[in-house]
């Protein structure tokens, strides 16, 4: 099991592009999250033809802004190419349909919509109204080889995520958890409600500017992990 993340960047902070990750999972490639920085990032790097499953977490802008597109170009110039939309309940899967609607008139055309259900594996932990008042989320968790990893999604309130971690058996686990560095922000978790976490969990965060990243907050950021990124796995490759 593989993240790789596109981007790191909140919805504002362009210049690291929108969160979000490509997946290797059971021998499947799964987008995890497609804001619209995506869409040229996959053009940029020849990624669109590889992709199998898309993910979403929430319809915010800044995680489906290349929905549309993706399927558009998959549907057009990757003949092979037809990706599927994971969807964890099927409420969650007519706002999908919905969204695509209003954009390319028939979804079905362009992808196929496949229950979460029947790709063992990856558990959707249900956090609506926990980033915005009345809106439907998801983190994702992930587990392959006896490995856990865990992608927040955008969360204010960690604490039903965690209790939920807490629930299940116990296993090394590594959390991608967007944050923010600003007391101000309720639709993101501030740091240091995640510092208690760490001393049971691999925390990274994400969804951030990293400039920003205060002294005293000792949680290590994706945008600092270079195995994490893309522009590094690609330079390795080349290399």
């Amino acid at each position: 099991m593989k993240f790789t993340f596109l981007g790191t960047g909140g919805a504002f902070d362009v210049v690291y592009g929108n969160s979000a990750a490509i997946v290797e999972f059971k021998g499947h490639s799964i987008l995890l999250d497609c804001g619209f920085t995506v869409y040229p990032t996959l053009r940029q790097h020849q990624l669109t033809r590889n992709l199998e499953y898309i993910l979403l977490t929430h319809l915010h802008n800044d995680h489906t802004g290349s929905l549309a597109n993706i399927l558009l170009h998959c549907h057009y110039f990757n003949t092979h190419c037809r990706p599927s939309i994971l969807y964890p309940d099927d409420d969650f899967r007519d706002e999908i349909y919905e969204f695509l609607r209003l954009q390319i008139q028939k979804p079905e055309k362009y992808a196929d919509f496949i229950p979460l259900s029947e790709l063992p594996g990856i558990t959707a932990v249900d956090t609506f109204g926990q980033h915005a008042e009345r809106l439907q989320s998801y983190a994702y968790i992930f587990e392959e080889n006896g490995e856990r990893i865990v992608f927040s999604g955008d969360l204010g309130q960690p604490e039903s995520l965690f209790a939920f971690l807490r629930g299940m058996p116990p296993k090394a686990t590594t959390v991608f958890h967007d944050i923010t560095f600003s007391e101000g922000n309720p639709a993101h978790t501030h740091y240091k409600k995640l510092i208690p976490l760490a001393q049971d969990y691999h925390i990274l965060g994400y969804h951030c500017d990293p400039t920003q990243n205060p002294e005293d907050n000792p949680l290590p950021l994706v945008y600092h992990r270079p195995e994490l990124l893309l522009s590094s796995r690609l330079e390795e490759a080349v290399g």
